[in-house]
């Protein structure tokens, strides 16, 4: 990443600060001032792209016959395309923090970026800390499956042609072999999956099972932060609360859970709390407590979420629509993708 001046982070007395990387610490807030394990500060995003309309103006006095189209295309100027901008929050010991936005608005970057998984035509500014230590990429690739975890939107992610025991148990290659099945075997038991899971291949899991199993590569290691990336696409609201719950699980043990959803509902279910995401930035960080009383809310786009919340009738989507926000979804009869 490149670097912009550090700042002394662990040193900011939290406590004395109720207001900081623009969040508050709110009273019902788990955490209580405590340490924070993940911290993301002005981070920036873009990506160098060919300018395609660079191209064809440019293709319009080439006489050349064979130049072809891709010879005109990679002679284009890039342009540099900003994708998140300016964006900063925290997750704590023990906390949930959900970021909440609509579908394809570049939520994933953000898990992207966090995990040291940049693509080479990406440019990244900004400043990241794990565990108090300030990061850069290297140590984000060091770091990822060890003390920052991924758990991905789908199975897929995992080898179809290799069964599913042996794939989780590769997630602590460090581990000598018969401890890998001991910590594989505690894992499966403590998420209700039985002996018989690890004989099977991915295709053969169901929905909920999946999802269950990619909890348990992301644990194989010990993480202090998961990273959730749409954890509950594809699961019935019962399935998507158990899922959560174990989330929650892990964040009452003393780690961190960063909660990457387009379901406010569910985001409401069980974070501490609610990064909205818009734009490329986050808009407003603040407790779920605050959800209580739009009054609470600062930015006018998470007053937009409030009001679409079923037991607000949904009221608000015509406004944002207006505004050219685009929506996050709500659970049970509202979730959309």
């Amino acid at each position: 990443m490149e670097e912009k001046p550090a700042v002394a982070h662990e040193a900011v007395d939290h406590g004395a600060q109720p207001v900081h990387h623009h969040h508050s610490h709110a009273a019902t807030s788990r955490h209580g001032h405590g340490h924070h394990l993940l911290t993301v500060e002005d981070l920036s995003v873009s990506f160098l792209m060919y300018d395609e309309e660079a191209a064809a103006t440019r293709a319009q006095g080439d006489s050349r016959a064979d130049r072809g189209r891709l010879g005109r295309y990679l002679d284009a100027p890039q342009r540099e395309v900003e994708v998140i901008r300016s964006l900063s929050l925290s997750v704590h010991e023990g906390e949930i923090v959900a970021v909440v936005g609509a579908s394809g608005s570049g939520k994933t970057l953000l898990a992207d970026a966090v995990l040291g998984l940049f693509e080479s035509n990406a440019l990244v500014r900004g400043r990241i800390w794990f565990d108090g230590e300030r990061m850069d990429a290297e140590g984000l690739r060091a770091l990822r499956g060890h003390g920052l975890s991924l758990v991905p939107q789908s199975v897929s992610h995992l080898d179809p042609m290799m069964r599913v025991g042996k794939q989780v148990e590769g997630f602590a290659n460090a581990l000598p072999k018969a401890e890998r099945k001991a910590r594989r075997e505690q894992l499966f038991e403590r998420y209700g999956l039985g002996p018989e899971v690890a004989r099977l291949y991915p295709h053969e899991l169901s929905g909920g099972m999946a999802r269950r199993v990619l909890l348990c590569c992301a644990l194989m290691d010990a993480p202090r932060v998961i990273v959730a990336d749409e954890p509950t696409p594809g699961l019935d609201l019962d399935l998507a609360v158990r899922a959560l719950d174990d989330f929650r699980t892990f964040a009452n043990e003393g780690n961190g859970v960063l909660l990457i959803t387009h379901d406010i509902e569910l985001a409401l279910r069980v974070a501490d709390r609610v990064a909205v995401f818009k734009d490329g930035t986050v808009v407003e960080e603040t407790a779920v407590a605050n959800f209580a009383d739009p009054a609470l809310l600062r930015d006018p786009f998470t007053r937009a979420l409030w009001h679409s919340l079923p037991e607000h009738d949904f009221a608000a989507t015509a406004s944002m629509d207006e505004q050219g926000r685009g929506s996050a979804s709500v659970g049970k009869g509202g979730r959309s993708c």
